[in-house]
């Protein structure tokens, strides 16, 4: 792997790069070869797979929710591919059901599905899209009020109401104060915002005298089951991030309040400087001990949380570590040990994470720096996770010629794409002084209708 220093040091020149105007419009074109291999092969299921022009369903074994098309909603939008945005929301209005007999995960139906709905919603004002996402909010509560200590099961027939998974990673707990939060002030019911707060404020209750967190909790008897403070791998990742959310869209101290402490001990017991440069080891959350050097891909969006947060400096230094990670290997692989250089995942899954923490962080700096990485982004993924039927998941990104799996994740059409074409296109339908995009890319805040 190249150092840290050399990839820190390359000058940024705009000249570097294509006019923004020709690079949105060669985002937007990729964008437009997933969606279309999409339709083509997989319309109205929740995953394509590009290579075969098979299907795959995302929740549930024999249940489509559509997902592809609930994800990709609000980006068709801000796109102003007004056309396709008619044909989605027509599809969902008339076929997402949020009352089928099947065991969902939570975290992911709040991410993927409430959070698609209530962002399509805010876009295109149909009320419909809000009415079906309350419906599925709804179905989820049981999750919640079934649960002793307010932490919410993991899973809930959506049917039945029946929970299960009693222990509980930290980011499947929290991942829900924005979506639930945002429904409560669309709707006037308070009950989704009070449910996810208090869960959320379960979790920073059990925090260690360091400040730290765990990683799972019982949520039935409110014990750790693993006191590992991973942050920001995941799956604790995005709790950290919920708060800070929390904190801006409805200007809670609270939740701000707990984001800086909580940061603050991440940054003193799990902040890192081997070799020039900038990671978080795993410790113990209780004495602080170094337990591991492991970084995941999706642990990269946390560059841009801490230059949301404050903390720019050290925001810019851990960018550029993965910045020397994705031009050493074109795509970035999901995991690796940052102390002995060893891949421990070679997969890419089409992660957003890299180029989510590009866009916050040219948001904040206007800096060249961040749109040329994010471009080579780009290239690496054109280059070798393109196919015939959209892009494609790698299996191996360590091999000269990437060896390929055969599926696109619904988010491809809910982040990766969105992320640089804002980055680009100075899109006219999102306020880029206010808008805030959920952990799972939906416009949360800042949709301009006009």
């Amino acid at each position: 792997m190249a150092t840290a220093g050399a990839a820190a040091s390359r000058p940024a020149r705009a000249a570097d790069l294509p006019t923004d105007a020709a690079i949105a419009k060669e985002v937007r074109d990729e964008f437009l070869h997933c969606w279309e291999g999409y339709k083509r092969a997989a319309w109205g299921y929740d995953e394509v797979r590009p290579v075969s022009g098979g299907r795959h369903d995302f929740f549930a074994g024999g249940h489509t929710f559509g997902l592809s098309i609930v994800e990709a909603l609000d980006t068709l939008w801000l796109m102003e591919l007004d056309d396709e945005v008619k044909l989605a929301a027509d599809w969902i209005e008339a076929h997402f059901d949020p009352t089928v007999d099947a065991e969902v995960q939570v975290f992911e139906v709040v991410i993927r599905l409430v959070g698609g709905l209530l962002a399509g919603y805010l876009c295109t004002g149909r009320p419909k899209l809000l009415s079906l996402c309350r419906t599925l909010a709804d179905r989820l509560l049981p999750a919640f009020t079934k649960s002793p200590t307010e932490m919410p099961y993991r899973y809930v027939n959506l049917r039945t109401g029946a929970v299960s998974g009693a222990t509980s990673p930290l980011a499947e707990i929290g991942t829900n104060l924005a979506e639930f939060g945002v429904l409560s002030r669309l709707t006037g019911d308070d009950k989704y915002w009070s449910r996810a707060k208090r869960a959320s404020l379960a979790v920073a209750a059990r925090r260690s005298s360091l400040g730290l967190l765990g990683t799972t909790l019982n949520v039935e008897s409110g014990r750790w089951t693993d006191t590992t403070s991973c942050a920001p791998n995941p799956p604790v990742d995005s709790f950290y991030e919920y708060l800070w959310l929390g904190s801006q869209l409805f200007d809670d101290q609270e939740l701000r309040d707990l984001y800086r402490l909580l940061t603050n001990a991440v940054l003193k017991y799990q902040l890192v400087r081997p070799n020039g440069y900038t990671y978080f080891r795993q410790v113990d959350y209780a004495s602080g001990k170094a337990l591991g050097h492991a970084q995941s891909e999706l642990g990269s969006f946390y560059a841009g949380l801490l230059g949301k947060g404050g903390d720019l400096s050290t925001a810019r230094e851990y960018y550029r570590s993965w910045t020397t990670t994705l031009d050493t290997f074109r795509v970035l692989p999901e995991a690796f040990d940052y102390e002995s250089g060893k891949i421990h995942n070679a997969r890419n899954d089409l992660r957003p994470e890299y180029v989510n923490s590009s866009l916050d962080l040219w948001r904040l700096t206007g800096d060249v720096e961040f749109k040329q990485s994010a471009y080579r982004y780009l290239q690496g993924l054109k280059s070798n996770l393109r196919v015939a039927g959209g892009y494609t998941v790698a299996e191996d990104v360590t091999t000269s010629r990437m060896r390929l799996g055969d599926l696109t994740p619904g988010y491809l059409f809910a982040e990766n794409f969105k992320y640089l074409y804002l980055m680009f296109a100075a899109a006219p339908r999102f306020d880029y002084r206010t808008g805030l995009l959920s952990t799972e890319g939906k416009l949360l805040r800042g949709a301009v209708r006009t």
